[in-house]
């Protein structure tokens, strides 16, 4: 266990440095994924830690694929795809916290909750990085108007496709690298994932803070554009996206808790 921690050890600090380095991450970024890792590093081993990066490498790679593409998918996010302190938590902490239970309890199933909230997180962040590349505009899941792309609530066959993929992906990796995950618990893990980012969909087209742009008119989840604040227009204040990102973890790590319990 000595040797392994500190390699995983080494591991996060590099994995931290590189990501700041290659800009997918702020520095207050990077100090949070160093801390989110040693957690999980505490609670699930090296093996939790390969499913940590496994998300993170494969989101970033996907933020940075034809990022020209969705200049203006990121101009109505209140953050650029350079992830800071607060979105890290918010799709990392919910992982950490149930790493740290399943040490805490010696339960298994905390385990499944915690591959379930990293599979509904890179779920989530693949729908957003895959989805606006889509030629059909996305239409929103209540309405089925169309509606801009990067519009919380749009939905489209390219992005639900991409939401599978990334809970499939993280499922598929659990059955390999967490010890007693069955076949069956995979299939659970996928299907908590995916539902994670169902409800990520639903809440942010819902109740999730909205602004518009005084000066120019556009929708967004930032404070400020253009030079001046934003008007806010619909939605709970509080409820950022990086809320709804920690709530929708949280429901998809809840869930093989409750299945398997």
């Amino acid at each position: 266990m000595g040797i392994e921690f500190i390699f995983s050890f080494i591991g996060i600090v590099g994995g931290a440095a590189a990501g700041w380095k290659l800009k997918f991450l702020t520095a207050s970024g990077a100090g949070m994924a160093f801390l989110v890792g040693s957690l999980i590093v505490l609670g699930s081993g090296i093996q939790g830690l390969m499913l940590l990066f496994l998300f993170f490498i494969t989101s970033s790679l996907f933020s940075a694929f034809r990022k020209e593409e969705k200049a203006g998918v990121e101009e109505k996010l209140a953050k650029s795809s350079t992830r800071d302190w607060e979105q890290v938590a918010a799709n990392g902490g919910v992982p950490a916290i149930f790493a740290i239970l399943a040490l805490w309890t010696g339960d298994a199933v905390w385990t499944m909750g915690f591959a379930a909230a990293i599979a509904s997180a890179n779920s989530d962040t693949w729908a957003s990085e895959i989805g606006p590349l889509s030629k059909e505009a996305p239409r929103h899941f209540l309405t089925f108007r169309k509606v801009e792309r990067g519009t919380s609530g749009g939905v489209s066959i390219l992005g639900t496709g991409a939401s599978a993929g990334g809970a499939l992906l993280i499922a598929g990796a659990s059955l390999l690298l967490l010890p007693g995950t069955s076949l069956g618990g995979a299939g659970v893990i996928a299907a908590a994932g995916f539902l994670g980012s169902v409800f990520d969909t639903v809440i942010g087209g819902t109740i999730q803070s909205r602004s518009v742009c005084p000066e120019c008119g556009l929708e967004t989840e930032s404070h400020a554009h253009c030079g001046m604040a934003t008007v806010h227009t619909g939605g709970i204040p509080w409820m950022t996206n990086e809320m709804v990102n920690f709530l929708s973890c949280l429901i998809a790590g809840i869930l093989p808790v409750l299945f398997f319990w």
